[in-house]
């Protein structure tokens, strides 16, 4: 298999940025645009090279395409990746893949029975900061783990739906995060100002703990995303912006990477991930494996997303438990 024919559901604002100009570099050949707005997906058709449609089932008839990307909304994420799957089509959603942990799960489950991949979209785990973080914490054990703090805003979200819900649309990307880098949680405490600001406290199964900052009252003009990773014996990590990082081990530093342009807003497929993230997807269709933000992985990220929810509305401690998607 050469390249891998894509065809994408969704021609909205979101995609037509960060799916659609990554497609080729990333192995894939654009096949098939289908967009309910017809003249979205005739646009999108012309700029990357492909046909338009307006009905999915057509255009999987006529493309036969390899692989499947979907952009419309959680809801509609859910929907159409359990359709695609059943289909036999490998498929990548937007984040998040649902709109609560319990439909994640069935398409983890049915991603399992079918043995059809499903992916979601959660740019940081491919992005190179993080990337880096990842690697250095491979090289201690997990006991050595001390503490995980994570600030990270917004612009203001009118909260008034599924798609426009600050935590679930913003924070979700650190929510997926933050266990990706210190592994599973145990349990989570949460206050929270409405819908605007949570403050989260994290136990996880290591024992190390964390600390998270989510709110929608700043402005995307200027970024907010700070991450602290510290572990046993002066050995520490400082993320700013998912761009700029400092290592120190055993009370020295050893590493400071500081790049010379503003590139965390998105400038660089790699460094936010967005390119990585495709390229990845269509190398585990090509080679037939899983990738690193799989619907299961996607579905214990909504497990703590609702745990944050939870704790928020009645003020106890959630104990945090994953059901297995066999």
């Amino acid at each position: 298999m050469d390249e891998i024919k894509v065809c994408v559901i969704g021609a909205g604002r979101l995609s037509s940025k960060r799916i659609y100009p990554y497609l080729g570099t990333g192995g894939g050949q654009l096949v098939g645009v289908c967009d309910k707005d017809l003249s979205k997906a005739e646009t999108n058709a012309v700029r990357y090279g492909s046909r338009p449609y307006s009905k999915v089932d057509e255009m999987l008839e006529i493309e036969k395409p390899d692989a499947v990307i979907v952009c419309i909304g959680p809801e509609q994420h859910y929907e159409m990746a359990i359709k695609l799957m059943k289909l036999g089509f490998p498929v990548y959603t937007e984040k998040p893949s649902a709109p609560d942990a319990a439909m994640a799960l069935e398409m983890a489950r049915i991603s399992q029975e079918t043995g059809v991949l499903c992916t979601t979209a959660f740019k940081k785990r491919y992005n190179v900061a993080y990337n880096r973080a990842k690697k250095w914490l491979a090289s201690f054990d997990s006991s050595k783990h001390y503490a995980i703090s994570v600030d990270y805003a917004s612009a203001p979200y009118s909260n008034d739906s599924p798609r426009s819900f600050f935590l679930l649309d913003f924070a979700i990307h650190m929510i997926d995060l933050t266990p990706y880098l210190f592994g599973d949680i145990s349990e989570v405490f949460s206050f929270s100002k409405g819908p605007n600001a949570y403050a989260v406290s994290v136990k996880f199964v290591s024992g190390a703990i964390g600390s998270l900052s989510f709110n929608c009252g700043r402005t995307y003009e200027l970024p907010t995303e700070e991450v602290e990773i510290t572990l046993e014996g002066g050995n520490f990590m400082s993320i700013h912006n998912s761009s700029c990082w400092k290592i120190a081990e055993d009370g020295k530093a050893v590493e400071w990477r500081e790049p010379p342009t503003f590139i965390s807003s998105g400038d660089s497929g790699n460094e936010t991930g967005h390119l990585a993230e495709i390229a990845d997807f269509l190398e585990a269709v090509r080679c037939k494996r899983s990738t690193r933000s799989n619907i299961y992985e996607s579905y214990k990220s909504m497990v703590f997303y609702e745990a944050i929810k939870r704790s928020a509305e009645n003020g106890e401690v959630v104990k945090v438990i994953y059901e297995e998607s066999k």
